[in-house]
């Protein structure tokens, strides 16, 4: 019993301690010789979670019951010192040559570190290892609960689609290093320009997007999209020197431009294009006209492309 990874714990016939094994010493807190003779819910001290009120000793209602008991889920085992575990166990009644019950035995193990390490992996599959901000997993479903809450309770609602202007001429000159670390500076000051309801996403590469939760209108978006425009024009300072980037914005308004996830997205997207065309450091609404411009810049950049394979152009000299 003292060579296994998981906490045992027994009391015998009269409901008084009579065995831990070596674990179940370092997690209780109770060495066996002074344990033995106690009361499980003394020297076996569990409570809740959340509400933090003690839970009945399982030992004993296994011995009463003569069956398996389990833990309720979220239980802490208060070591003598204070020190808390969660955790998780198993209880069944010992039966002696006869069949009859003579105790019970508890096995318990430490799964705090289990969770943490979930949570963990969970946060990573959901967050950008860079800027540690919602990636596109995480913000596709805050996005769709957004569209939930909104027809719901008949509210508003932006995205603002953001790109970085000149960003590949910095990591040119820079490296990818400083590029990365400008990408930090620019994802924080993000997070400040927004309230705690609202979502920033790195979208990939240098392109955010932001989902202001709720709005009244156009002008909350508007308001939002010249404050982070503002915001990040400031210098950016790192190791001995400043860099200064500025952004393009898209922004499309639910329900007015679309009650769709990804129309909603590639409208914002088409809107920012359209920034970048006024000038780039601007912000713009998205229009039904913009999406025709955009079709027709597409079907142009196609036709030009299939042209240069097709080796179809002429070249004349003035």
């Amino acid at each position: 019993m003292d060579s296994i990874a998981d906490g045992v714990l027994s009391i015998g016939s009269n409901g008084r301690i009579s065995y831990l094994n070596h674990i179940a010493e370092v997690m209780t807190g109770w060495r066996c010789a002074d344990a033995v003779g106690q009361l499980p819910g003394l020297v076996f001290n569990i409570v809740d979670e959340l509400t933090r009120r003690s839970v009945p000793d399982p030992l004993t209602r296994a011995m009463q019951g003569e069956l398996v008991v389990e833990l309720p889920a979220n239980c802490l085992l208060i070591r003598k010192d204070g020190y808390e575990y969660l955790v998780e166990d198993s209880v069944a009644p010992i039966r002696d040559a006869d069949g009859d019950v003579c105790g019970a035995v508890i096995v318990f193990r430490d799964v705090g570190r289990q969770r943490a390490d979930a949570r963990h992996m969970t946060h990573l599959a959901q967050h950008d290892g860079l800027t540690d901000l919602p990636n596109r997993l995480l913000f596709a479903e805050r996005l769709d609960n957004a569209i939930v809450l909104a027809q719901r309770h008949n509210r508003k609602f932006a995205l603002l689609y953001l790109d970085l202007d000149g960003f590949k001429r910095i990591n040119d000159l820079f490296g990818h290093g400083v590029g990365d670390q400008l990408l930090r500076s620019v994802s924080e000051r993000l997070v400040h320009c927004v309230r705690a309801s609202d979502t920033v996403c790195r979208h990939g590469g240098d392109e955010f997007v932001v989902l202001l939760s709720e709005i009244d209108g156009a002008a909350d978006a508007a308001a939002s999209a010249a404050t982070i425009l503002r915001v990040l024009s400031a210098p950016h300072s790192f190791v001995g020197q400043e860099l200064a980037i500025t952004a393009s914005i898209g922004i499309s308004i639910y329900p007015e431009d679309s009650a769709d996830m990804q129309t909603l997205l590639k409208n914002a997207d088409i809107a920012m294009y359209r920034a970048k065309e006024q000038g780039k450091n601007n912000y713009q609404f998205y229009s039904a006209q913009m999406n025709v411009h955009s079709l027709e810049r597409l079907a142009l950049e196609s036709n030009l492309r299939r042209a240069l394979e097709r080796n179809e152009f002429l070249l004349h000299y003035q």
